[in-house]
């Protein structure tokens, strides 16, 4: 059996290396290719991809969307089972491969996604979601269909049977894993495969992205609306519980601002990109696709 982990790629030098060597210490039954599929990188990323032995393909900027992007890496791929890892994403012990892809060689369930921790450099607030989004105990299957392709690994041929949206402008992994669980299958939540998950973002990076994960929640889940006070109810009660909680770590002198500044650029992000109708532009595609590209700033 082959297992492929398909990285999205674009200038992720920083922690490439780090990610690639915790792949090649992981302890499993089964042979494993890396592929990488890099749109762009000026960096040294793709240098560093080479000396690890990774089959490398390329997509161009004009073209790149994140579901276009993994259904390429996937077509390139040559594994029974497909493993997505972002750039960013660091495995945690040795077992986490084994332990991604055992309810899918047991039937248990067709796409699976695992745990994602902060490291030392994560805003407090990210912490925070994580720890909700991604708890301690594993759900095998889980009853609905939110999944994270940051740390996820689906059977070949469900991903060929469904494939990516290639038009979404994010979220392409739970609007997939709403067709699946649609259609009678099983997603799965795996606790034991566990990656520290590394967002070094600007808070207009922050604002950006879940801008345009709200765009994308519109097509998954049209029936959620968020008004311009619901806005500022969870961007209030968001900080009041950080805070809450950073007192009790006794870290909110040093939390506070961030915190501040995270949850706003993420409700204001949410409440923006669930209010945008309008058919995205092309320059507005590349602001949302190319967060870290000095292309202009989004309207």
């Amino acid at each position: 059996m082959l297992v492929s982990i398909v990285i999205r790629t674009l200038n992720e030098a920083r922690y490439l290396g780090q990610l690639l060597e915790a792949v090649s210490a992981q302890v499993v039954d089964a042979d494993v290719e890396v592929v990488i599929i890099d749109s762009g990188s000026v960096d040294a990323t793709l240098k560093i991809a080479g000396q690890y032995g990774c089959r490398i393909t390329h997509i161009h900027k004009h073209e790149f969307t994140f579901g276009r992007s993994l259904n390429r890496g996937c077509e390139f791929a040559r594994g029974d089972i497909l493993v997505f890892l972002s750039g960013h994403c660091i495995p945690e012990g040795s077992r986490w491969l084994a332990a991604m892809i055992t309810p899918l060689l047991n039937g248990v369930a067709h796409y699976t996604y695992g745990r994602q921790i902060g490291r030392d450099t994560t805003k407090y607030s990210e912490r925070k979601i994580f720890r909700k989004y991604f708890p301690d105990a594993s759900r095998v299957p889980q009853k609905d269909f939110f999944c994270n392709n940051a740390n996820s690994a689906i059977l070949r041929d469900v991903w060929s049977r469904y494939r990516f949206d290639e038009e979404i402008t994010g979220l392409e992994d739970m609007e997939l894993a709403k067709r699946i669980v649609a259609d009678g299958s099983a997603i799965a939540y795996v606790a034991e495969a566990a990656v520290f998950h590394i967002h070094d973002e600007s808070w207009r990076q922050t604002k950006r992205r879940y801008e345009r994960e709200a765009i994308a929640l519109q097509k998954i889940m049209p029936e959620v609306h968020v008004s311009l006070l619901d806005m500022i109810r969870y961007t209030l009660a968001s900080i009041i519980a950080d805070s809450s909680s950073a007192l009790r770590e006794r870290c909110f002198w040093r939390e506070f601002a961030g915190i501040l500044k995270f949850r706003t650029a993420q409700y204001w992000g949410t409440y923006r990109g669930n209010h945008e109708h309008r058919k995205l532009s092309q320059r507005r595609k590349e602001n949302y696709f190319y967060p870290n590209k000095s292309i202009g700033d989004i309207d």
